[in-house]
């Protein structure tokens, strides 16, 4: 009798676990993201820009800004598209993403990068860069609605 209770209390908790693990990603909700970011620096590098949030049929404008430490060299411009996924509402969208990059552009380029901020948001991105800029630093990127 005591092991059919023990089993009981397992299987009820293990059914719980595995009902919150399935019902929290069916409630977050994913959007589309274009951002346009202008990256400078000597050894420190500044990153500022725009962009726009669409999620549920509405469009959010954004702000782009964020520091970089490291080797930082040039200046260059990246147009970036993608998806925006995790989110319950627009807003979960702001926060600060971490970066960590080495990489360079002469003249016109592609890139994709994957990010994720303090909420859970995941950003997955791709687009084209043009510029001079050699960099290998590490730093972060903050987003916020306007």
């Amino acid at each position: 009798m005591l092991h059919s209770s023990r089993f009981r209390a397992w299987l009820m908790a293990a059914l719980a676990a595995l009902t919150l693990g399935i019902a929290s990603p069916a409630l977050a909700d994913s959007g589309t993201i274009r951002l346009t970011i202008l990256k400078a620096g000597w050894i420190i590098g500044g990153t500022g820009g725009s962009g726009t949030l669409t999620f549920h049929g509405r469009r959010y404008a954004l702000d782009v800004g964020g520091l970089s430490v490291g080797f930082t060299f040039g200046g260059s411009k990246a147009v970036l598209s993608g998806t925006v996924s995790h989110i319950r509402r627009a807003s979960d969208v702001e926060g600060v993403y971490g970066t960590v990059g080495a990489g360079g552009a002469i003249g016109h380029g592609a890139g994709a990068i994957v990010l994720q901020n303090e909420k859970g948001a995941v950003l997955e991105l791709s687009g084209s860069q043009k510029g001079l800029m050699v960099n290998a630093d590490f730093g972060g990127m903050a987003i916020s609605l306007k």
